[in-house]
């Protein structure tokens, strides 16, 4: 039977996500495996609720496997977020990668084929210099043809999922997405996006018709904003130069800035330049919070943790190419230091988790959710 990966946050598993993962098993007749963010996601943020209830809920809605995208590669850019994550579905011998995008699949591969070109490669790094963010350098250097697909926030990484499947023996599958798009606040029928659906659980908002998750008690970054400030005032420009995507002195001016202000939000205001994107400026201030660095980033992801499993499916926890974690404790005890640093990472955010969402979930002690 195939093994199709799908590369997520679930932050929340809501309708959409079922729709999805019924339309892989109807269509390829495949097992169907998550590689799934676990407390924090990429946007720079810590998740709606904990890995384990949003494991459970992909679990009873097509699921067969659920696994951890560790942390330290959850809060990184597009393409270290995809590279990781297919390096992992790899591992676990999956044959394709399934990925909700805006475009058609020929669309995004003729757009990655424009992007790859060595003269709009020179025009982006041009427009980069001049103070641009690589975003907005990626839309104004690859040509009005493109630069529509390219600005599309789904589409940015489901073109890195394809650049990645070029490196692993997968087959990428772009899948149209239904009803509503990515960060969409409008609903159709009972569909709306992660994005909405967080919002009304903020603002009290009944927002079950849209996801089968109960979410009785939401995390939000405001209820770990105290430890966040404590540790942005407490570190010094040497440390915080190790962070992933600070460069270019960033570091002076985050530090100066840390000082002078005593809300995350007033911060990041103070900190953002037109070069560097809000979400980019947000993860690198989780990754201050969990001592993440650009070293542990840039080192391939070394293990897989699975977070669930179907009680029917038990053979997917067979035959890895990478180190199988079920058994946390005597999994952390046989890694090597980059490995267990990795995974320490993991426990910072698990313990953040534990704090914003008022649980007490421990990492070696929970295990493995069967379904």
């Amino acid at each position: 039977m195939r093994k199709a990966a799908v590369i997520c946050e679930f932050n929340p598993f809501h309708n959409g996500h079922k729709f999805l993962l019924k339309k892989i098993k109807e269509e390829y007749e495949a097992n169907v495996i998550c590689v799934m963010s676990g407390s924090f996601v990429q946007r720079g943020d810590i998740a709606i609720t904990d890995k384990y209830a949003r494991t459970k809920a992909a679990l009873e809605n097509g699921a067969d496997m659920v696994v951890e995208l560790p942390t330290t590669y959850a809060v990184a850019s597009a393409q270290i977020f995809a590279e990781n994550g297919v390096r992992i579905a790899a591992a676990l011998g999956c044959d394709m990668l399934c990925f909700g995008a805006e475009s058609p699949q020929k669309e995004l591969e003729s757009a990655l084929g424009a992007l790859e070109n060595a003269d709009t490669q020179e025009k982006i790094a041009a427009v980069i210099k001049s103070g641009s963010s690589y975003p907005r350098a990626v839309s104004e250097a690859i040509g009005e043809e493109y630069a529509e697909i390219v600005g599309k926030p789904n589409n940015i990484l489901a073109l890195e999922y394809i650049r990645a499947c070029k490196k692993y023996p997968l087959s990428p599958v772009a899948v149209p997405r239904k009803g509503v798009n990515h960060d969409d606040v409008t609903t159709t029928g009972n569909l709306a996006s992660a994005s909405a659906i967080r919002q009304m659980i903020q603002n009290g908002e009944a927002y079950h018709a849209y996801t089968p998750m109960k979410i009785e008690n939401p995390a939000f970054l405001s209820e770990i904003e105290p430890a966040l400030l404590f540790i942005l005032k407490t570190m010094d420009k040497d440390e915080l130069a190790l962070l992933p995507d600070v460069s270019e002195g960033l570091e002076n001016r985050i530090y100066d800035v840390a000082v002078q202000y005593n809300s995350i939000e007033e911060i990041l205001e103070q900190i953002k330049t037109k070069r560097y994107t809000m979400a980019r400026l947000r993860r690198i201030l989780i990754s201050a919070l969990l001592y993440n660095t650009k070293e542990l980033q840039n080192t391939p992801v070394p293990y897989i943790r699975v977070l669930g499993v179907r009680k029917d499916k038990q053979e997917l926890l067979q035959n890895s190419g990478l180190p199988l974690i079920v058994d946390v404790r005597r999994g952390y005890d046989q890694m090597n230091n980059s490995g267990k640093e990795i995974f320490d990472v993991d426990i910072r955010a698990a313990e953040a988790m534990n704090i914003a969402e008022k649980t007490s979930h421990n990492e070696f002690s929970h295990g493995v959710i069967k379904y």
